[in-house]
């Protein structure tokens, strides 16, 4: 039998990343990756899977080159390679949404039933936020804020809007964003402010997407 040619051999080391991603856990995990590193514990709580399990995701992720590693004291951190890892999610999510019906569905019945307006774009926020026209609320956790944010944005987590909307201004739309477009978290948040009298909005995505399109980005301190 021939030995395999060149360019079956590299469509054989391309197919590592499609068998990388071809699961839903690690999919999740490295959305979560994307906000910034995190330890396999952590992971295992937000995704709802075993430690066991998130690390022997994690590993096949590191193996394709997808997921970076480095220690920490007890500790071991994880994060994407680089924001070629958000393009690779941005494309398939696109693919999906135009491929296949049930994603559609989905995203109908959970998520546009709860904003069906046009979000706005990265561009066009960036231009209103420098010109003070919007409140930017970024609704993840604490911590994914810290790591990185829209420049302005106040950390407003889904948990503590209810008890925090006296926060914020009632003469300004506000824009909302969190983990990416289908992160029911902005969806959520846009749908309480409007209830309560608010004009708000969604970013187009998420925050990610932002970092990666060479947008300027805030971490913790770096207003000083």
């Amino acid at each position: 039998m021939s030995s395999p040619s060149l360019k079956q051999q590299l469509y054989r080391e391309i197919a590592r990343i499609g068998k990388a991603v071809c699961h839903g856990n690690r999919l999740e995990l490295l959305e979560y990756l994307a906000q910034g590193e995190r330890t396999v514990d952590a992971l295992a709580r937000l995704t709802d899977i075993s430690v066991a399990n998130a690390s022997q995701h994690l590993q096949i992720l590191r193996q394709s080159g997808l997921v970076k590693a480095h220690k920490e004291g007890q500790h071991v951190f994880y994060c994407i390679t680089d924001d070629e890892v958000v393009r690779l999610l941005a494309s398939m999510r696109k693919l999906a949404e135009t491929h296949l019906a049930e994603v559609d569905r989905l995203v109908r019945s959970y998520l546009t039933v709860k904003d069906d307006l046009e979000p706005i774009p990265r561009a066009e926020l960036l231009d209103r936020v420098r010109r003070g026209l919007v409140t930017v609320m970024d609704v993840r956790p604490q911590e994914e804020y810290a790591s990185g944010h829209v420049p302005g944005a106040i950390n407003l987590p889904i948990k503590d809007l209810e008890h925090r909307l006296r926060d914020l201004p009632q003469d300004q739309e506000i824009v909302a964003y969190c983990r990416g477009p289908h992160c029911v978290l902005a969806f959520e948040a846009v749908e309480r402010l409007r209830r309560a009298g608010y004009r708000a909005r969604r970013l187009q995505d998420g925050f990610p997407e932002w970092r990666e399109s060479g947008l300027p980005v805030e971490t913790a301190g770096s207003r000083d």
